[in-house]
């Protein structure tokens, strides 16, 4: 089976489930890894409101294990002050921006304990991708740390189908390692995934209406 019945993922939409989140934040990116001194700062209440900021939340068996965070339409230029390295120079940066719509996820953990259920990781990328596709999304931007033992740079790039495009020494997070950015064209993703047959393209659109398949297969 797939699914997991114990697996719930929403979109966070109020205090309780801010809380819940900034429970995993601190066990992940503060106590764990370091990367943030206060996690409240990660998540300010203002978010709740926000239309171009979306946090995810996973629960397992009722308890909050893991988070993800998506900004549409993210200002990507301020890259350049994080001494940002095209992989390829020849990139139009300005340009792309004018003819595609960007998502950003970041803030994105799994509870420690919880890192060898895959389905946790799943039912985040699930809730959010469903939300970047609704609103006509079409390429998501992501950094991975360098040197993260937990680094999903793997599956990103053989799975999913992301591309490195720049690397970066510095960030919003307290971490030396460098950082890669990553992108990921929603609709060359989603042919990948169909043509392979594999699981994670059954569940990641388990739930998509029909007009959805019919624009990313035309």
């Amino acid at each position: 089976m797939i699914d997991d019945n114990r697996v719930e993922s929403v979109r966070v939409r109020n205090e309780a489930g801010r809380s819940a989140a900034l429970e995993v934040l601190g066990a992940t990116y503060q106590n764990e890894k370091g990367w943030v001194s206060d996690p409240h700062l990660q998540f300010p209440v203002a978010d709740l409101e926000r239309y171009n900021v979306a946090w995810f939340l996973v629960r397992l068996e009722g308890r909050p294990v893991g988070v993800l965070r998506t900004l549409y339409d993210p200002p990507l230029l301020q890259y350049a002050k994080y001494g940002l390295q095209l992989c390829d120079p020849r990139v139009d940066v300005a340009d792309f921006l004018t003819r595609h719509r960007i998502a950003e996820v970041g803030r994105f953990a799994v509870a420690a304990e919880h890192r060898g259920n895959v389905m946790l990781a799943a039912a985040l990328m699930r809730a959010a991708t469903e939300e970047m596709v609704t609103r006509g999304y079409t390429h998501v931007i992501t950094d991975v740390f360098e040197d993260d033992p937990h680094s999903p740079l793997g599956f990103h790039t053989r799975v999913m189908g992301f591309r490195p495009v720049a690397t970066h020494d510095h960030g919003e997070l307290n971490c030396n390692s460098r950082r890669i950015t990553l992108l990921l064209d929603l609709e060359s993703s989603y042919r990948r995934l169909k043509a392979r047959g594999n699981w994670i393209y059954r569940y990641l659109t388990a739930r998509w209406p029909e007009a959805l398949h019919r624009r990313f297969a035309t």
